[in-house]
């Protein structure tokens, strides 16, 4: 059995090891997915001016995990971004992110308010476990579908990272003095954030990443199709191994046994649904 390599935190953009890159290796499906992962990772500030809003008179050391964590994402924005532009020289992550940043703006992003989306400060870290979940486990299938080496390290190098900021955001959630959320509301505040996987953030990265700014006329922003688009090249890589981790990860944010029943039902309806969206794609 292969062993994967251990990727510690800390590491920089020269660690990685770009002189490897093998431009046959790099599959067209794959980079158009990779441009727009780039672009929501490299939005991190945005969730990190929230972030401290909301955890706004806490401890200083809470704000500054909430900037090393802001600045681990924005490195992994420019990771991926560097790679795709090796990949693609037409593609430039500065110009690409312009355009998303103008046209994506949720209004909590936006607002000066010091109050949870979610409700509360658990709920907001239920939800951020959730993403963390579902990062960790998407860039653990790139590492493990993509053949081109620098891509594969870099996966690998944010996927373990996903998974750090997934521990600390559930050490957080125990460290609130409000009060316990029931299991269903927990259970709601998880379902709610998977949902908003299907908002315009994830499509419109992938439109302003993969259209050229001179083809918008032609081929102007449609929220169904380009979500469709998104779907198509990265559902496919996941196997349902990734699809087991990312389940038992919500589970336990929630406070589900990792492995018990209700798990297993979530990760086989979960891995259904998402081959039936691949296909659809």
């Amino acid at each position: 059995m292969a062993i994967s390599t251990v990727y510690h935190q800390g590491w920089t953009l020269a660690d990685v090891s770009w002189h490897l890159f093998d431009a046959a290796a790099v599959d067209p499906t794959l980079l158009a997915a990779i441009k727009a992962a780039a672009l929501v990772e490299y939005n991190a500030p945005d969730y990190v001016a929230y972030l401290k809003r909301v955890f706004g008179d806490s401890a200083p050391e809470a704000l500054g995990w909430i900037e090393r964590w802001g600045e681990e994402e924005r490195q992994h924005g420019q990771a991926l971004g560097r790679w795709a532009q090796t990949a693609d020289p037409s593609f430039n992550l500065e110009e690409a992110f312009a355009r998303f940043r103008k046209g994506y703006s949720p209004a909590h992003f936006a607002g000066d308010g010091a109050q949870s989306v979610r409700g509360s400060r658990r709920g907001e870290m239920i939800a951020r476990c959730v993403v963390e979940s579902g990062t960790s486990s998407y860039y653990s299938a790139i590492r493990d579908a993509t053949d081109e080496p620098v891509l594969k390290e870099i996966a690998g190098r944010i996927s373990a990272d996903e998974y750090r900021h997934y521990k600390l955001f559930y050490e957080v959630l125990h460290k609130q003095d409000e009060p316990d959320m029931s299991f269903f509301r927990k259970l709601w505040v998880a379902i709610g954030r998977v949902r908003e996987s299907d908002d315009d953030e994830l499509a419109y990265a992938y439109y302003c990443a993969n259209v050229p700014v001179d083809q918008e006329m032609a081929r102007p922003y449609n929220r169904k199709l380009y979500s469709r688009a998104a779907a198509k090249a990265s559902m496919s890589i996941y196997r349902r191994k990734h699809i087991q981790k990312l389940v038992q990860m919500v589970a336990k944010a929630v406070g589900a046994d990792p492995h018990g029943k209700l798990a297993d039902w979530c990760e086989s309806l979960l891995w259904h649904k998402m081959q039936k969206k691949a296909a659809a794609a």
